[in-house]
């Protein structure tokens, strides 16, 4: 879960940053002294947060300008405030603030805002479903997730392809991108990607399914109830439930498809 925290006093925005690692362990946490800086994170380097802990009382751009102009580039991130002034709760609720919290805030408080706004993030025992027979399809308790971008679906569906085994960004850029050949562009576009999908997933609590390291990147198939995964494991309903099509919108998934139409035919 990719968390930012803004306040342009470095000492609170320390106490803050503390309170949250310790509410949501394990979560990423990017520290900002401006909503100027924030903003920019987004636009210019493509980190979407789940959720944003801000103050209110800050030169430049405040809390409420930033609130308006985050609903208008990432309409799904929620903004909770976190100042030392009462009299903003108003304007606050004005601007579709998700919380409102007066310092100095504690860490039982920022959870009990985030399970407030964002109800399953810590709900792990639930699992991600994953289709990959017809088209690629990914489900979170009955709903299909969406994906801000049709790329950063793609990157997904190509980590679960490769059944738990870990690919190097290379790889992957070379499947996504076939045939471009600037490696610092594709790097860059890559790390893009996986950023997106990190926040994606961080806002239904799964982003532990994705096992990153530095060049590195695998689903752990633990995490997944995926009908490939179960076909792959020898079960009889998901092989009985395949009909020779397999990820239908990406080209690079044609050569998995062959191999399951061999295994298929040859157990027929």
């Amino acid at each position: 879960m990719l968390i930012f925290a803004i306040d342009d006093e470095p000492n609170m925005l320390r106490h803050l940053h503390m309170a949250i690692s310790d509410a949501v362990p394990g979560s990423e946490i990017m520290d900002f002294t401006s909503g100027l800086e924030a903003l920019n994170a987004i636009k210019d380097n493509h980190f979407y947060p789940i959720i944003v802990f801000s103050d209110i009382h800050m030169p430049k751009l405040d809390g409420l300008e930033l609130a308006v102009r985050l609903k208008e580039i990432v309409p799904d991130t929620k903004i909770v405030f976190v100042t030392g002034y009462n009299e903003y709760a108003l304007d606050a609720f004005q601007v579709h603030a998700s919380g409102y919290l007066i310092k100095p805030v504690e860490s039982k408080r920022i959870r009990e805002e985030i399970e407030h706004v964002i109800p399953h993030y810590n709900q792990p025992s639930e699992v991600l479903r994953v289709q990959c027979f017809g088209k690629f399809e990914v489900f979170w308790q009955g709903n299909p997730v969406h994906f801000k971008r049709l790329q950063t679906k793609e990157l997904f569906a190509y980590l679960i392809d490769q059944n738990g085994a870990s690919c190097t960004y290379e790889e992957i850029a070379l499947a996504i991108w076939e045939g471009e050949t600037d490696s610092k562009v594709l790097s860059h576009r890559l790390r893009n990607l996986v950023s997106d999908l990190r926040s994606v997933l961080g806002i239904i609590g799964q982003t532990n399914v994705i096992i990153k390291s530095n060049r590195t990147i695998a689903v752990n198939r633990n995490l997944v109830d995926c009908d490939y995964f179960h076909m792959m494991d020898g079960d009889p309903d998901a092989v009985n439930s395949y009909r020779g099509v397999y990820m239908k919108q990406y080209s690079w998934a044609r050569v998995t498809e062959g191999n399951l139409h061999f295994k298929y035919k040859k157990n027929k």
